[in-house]
């Protein structure tokens, strides 16, 4: 009887084996695919700078065009004066003396930076025309008083030259002057020197009426002792009749 039930036990064993296979198959997780590889970011890129000029040297007064570029940057700039700036461009600049103009380009990748100088040409220096002293323009400005043979009469030519005189004069209000009265070698030593003294003493009036103080103006009488012209011609005569200005030295 036993072993008549045998065989039935062993198979139901079997399918109990089976279905336990089946189940614990059904129930089973999938693999984890692998993690997929690291890739590293890009590293950043390092700026590029150029600046240049359309020229080089300049006069002073002058302008120059600066045009620059850059590349892979976040923050240019333009030194000096000009500052902050767009990557790409171009401006004008006028210095005064001469100059480099520095352009620095910055982004994740570090800085660049680029110069460009500028020489400004100063003018040469204008040569001063020397100064002339107060006692070359006397000798220039001031002009003589001639006279007719044996008269102490202002002429109209006298006239004329006593007001450029004045006019001088009237520029240098410090100045003190004396007139010279001036005759010819015709008469004697006595009348010629009374004679040069009503001519500069003539001389003195007018330039008193022009508006000149009599107290800027001494007279003295030479006579005939002081000749400018010792030829005895007419012509020589004419030019030592004269009223003659001096200047009064402090």
């Amino acid at each position: 009887m036993i072993h008549s039930h045998r065989p039935l036990v062993r198979s139901l064993l079997i399918s109990f084996s089976a279905l336990a296979l089946f189940v614990a198959g059904c129930h089973k997780k999938p693999a984890a695919p692998p993690p997929p590889a690291y890739t590293p970011p890009p590293a950043a890129v390092k700026p590029t700078a150029t600046i240049s000029a359309d020229r080089n040297s300049i006069n002073r007064g002058e302008s120059v065009k600066l045009t620059w570029s850059t590349t892979d940057a976040t923050n240019v700039s333009i030194a000096p004066e000009v500052g902050a700036v767009t990557p790409q461009g171009s401006t004008s600049v006028s210095p005064i003396e001469s100059t480099t103009y520095s352009i620095t380009a910055s982004g994740a990748g570090g800085t660049a930076d680029a110069s460009v100088r500028i020489s400004v040409n100063a003018p040469a220096p204008v040569a001063e025309a020397p100064k002339s002293s107060f006692d070359d323009l006397f000798l220039k400005e001031m002009r003589d008083a001639y006279f007719d043979y044996d008269s102490a009469s202002i002429r109209p030519d006298a006239r004329e030259a006593l007001q450029k005189s004045a006019a001088f004069l009237k520029g240098y209000p410090n100045a003190r002057v004396t007139i010279e009265g001036h005759c010819d070698e015709r008469g004697s030593t006595e009348y010629n020197l009374a004679l040069g003294q009503r001519r500069a003493n003539a001389v003195k009036e007018y330039m008193v009426s022009l508006g000149i103080p009599a107290d800027h103006l001494n007279t003295t009488s030479w006579g005939k002792e002081k000749p400018f012209c010792t030829e005895s011609t007419e012509a020589c005569y004419a030019q030592n009749r004269r009223g003659h200005f001096t200047l009064n030295k402090p």
